[in-house]
């Protein structure tokens, strides 16, 4: 079940190289400025597309995805809000788990609804633990989850729920200060996790700016994530990709 990305993924982390993933919201793109996302996204040598949103309401995934395929050889990762965001044109599927939160719909819930429908894309799923820390503003995947947030300063009940995502049988833990986010993810927090999880750690929300995205990779992430600044300043991508691959590798 688990192979390729999810391989790349590891392989990536093994040998102590950074990611980064460019994360596209198909209600707040066109083929118009796609294009230039992924004119700019091939330039930068950007390692994934996530796509996806909490709340998508457009008809546009397909396309979206299929645009991208068309245009590049960029991987494809669905991020999805809701059990409807499946697309056969992906590579592959984050299967989230809200483990930060404590409600059942988002542990399993909505998993058990969507079962039949993700085992029949061919998609390559890739269980993963989902962690919202809470960013000093509301978001929309905290208001459509029901479920409060991790608080910023309490590092060992991240690091805890990360350890416990890994042992239920994550394969990745994703830790997301959500779009619009006043403030990105401690790097002490992740330095927390990162030192007690083997799987790779993916950061995203609030990161605005090169040297946040950096620091985030010296902290222990993997895996970069930047959506909201990108719709706001897509020339940021060129910088934002430079700033992680530019984390000296750091094997073992």
């Amino acid at each position: 079940m688990i192979k390729g990305i999810h391989n790349s993924l590891v392989e990536r982390k093994r040998s102590g190289k950074k990611s980064f993933a460019v994360l596209i919201d198909p209600d707040k793109v066109n083929n118009s400025n796609m294009e230039q996302l992924i004119d700019l996204s091939v330039s930068a040598k950007v390692d994934y597309f996530l796509v996806g949103g909490s709340l998508v309401i457009s008809n546009y995934l397909d396309e979206c995805l299929q645009l991208i395929k068309r245009s590049c050889n960029i991987p494809t990762v669905l991020f999805p809000g809701s059990p409807s965001q499946v697309s056969k044109y992906a590579d592959a599927l984050l299967y989230l788990s809200l483990i930060s939160g404590r409600n059942p719909e988002l542990l399993i819930g909505q998993h058990v609804v969507s079962a039949p429908y993700v085992k029949q894309s061919g998609l390559e799923i890739m269980p993963t633990g989902y962690m919202v820390v809470d960013g000093g503003a509301p978001t929309t995947v905290s208001y459509i989850s029901n479920a409060s947030p991790l608080p910023a300063d309490k590092n060992e009940i991240a690091m805890c729920t990360a350890m416990a995502g890994e042992m239920l049988g994550m394969k990745l833990i994703y830790m997301d200060a959500g779009s619009g986010a006043k403030r990105a993810i401690p790097e002490s927090m992740i330095e927390k996790v990162a030192q007690s999880i083997d799987v790779p750690l993916i950061i995203g929300g609030g990161i605005v700016e090169p040297e946040k995205a950096y620091l985030n990779c010296k902290a222990g992430a993997d895996v970069i994530v930047v959506g909201n600044a990108i719709e706001k300043n897509a020339s940021l991508i060129k910088e934002m990709a430079a700033a992680v691959h530019s984390v000296p590798v750091n094997v073992g």
